[in-house]
C-alpha cells in the first residue's frame, strides 16, 4: 500500500470516529478504530490499555462531557513501513447537562498500525489547546 492509500485509510478511520463513535455515541465502533493492544494517554489520567478498557473510557467521556461533535484534522503524517505517526487537531462541541454547547480544540498524536488489513490507532495521546 502506498502513502496516498494509507492516508486515505487514515481519513476513513478518522471519519468513522467522528460519525460512529462521537456523533452516534457508539463505543462498539471503536473495534474498527483502535488496535486490540492499543493504549490511550488521556490528559490528567493514567494510561489505559486494551480496547475494552478504552471503550469504557470513551463511554464515560461521551456520557459525562456530553460530547456532541468531533472534527479531526491531520496536520502531518509520517509514514514509515508499518507505522504511521500522525499529528493533528480536533475541534469538539461539548454540551454539559443544562448548559450551552461550547467549543473546544485539542491537539493530538496518534501512532497508527495496520491490523487485519485496516489502519488503526495504536497509541493515542491528546490535550486541550489553552
Amino acid at each position: 500500500m502506498d502513502a496516498a492509500q494509507i492516508r486515505q485509510k487514515m481519513a476513513e478511520t478518522n471519519r468513522r470516529f467522528e460519525r460512529e463513535v462521537v456523533a452516534a455515541s457508539n463505543v462498539d465502533a471503536l473495534d474498527s478504530i483502535y488496535t486490540a493492544g492499543a493504549r490511550i494517554l488521556p490528559p490528567g489520567a493514567e494510561m489505559i490499555a486494551g480496547r475494552e478498557n478504552i471503550k469504557g473510557f470513551w463511554k464515560s467521556l461521551l456520557a459525562d462531557a456530553h460530547l456532541k461533535k468531533a472534527a479531526l484534522v491531520t496536520v502531518e503524517a509520517d509514514i514509515r513501513d508499518d507505522i504511521v505517526t500522525e499529528i493533528g487537531r480536533c475541534d469538539l462541541a461539548i454540551q454539559p447537562a443544562g448548559g450551552p454547547e461550547t467549543a473546544m480544540t485539542i491537539k493530538y498524536i496518534v501512532v497508527w498500525k495496520e491490523e487485519g488489513g485496516a489502519w488503526k490507532w495504536h497509541w493515542d495521546i491528546w490535550n486541550a489547546v489553552s
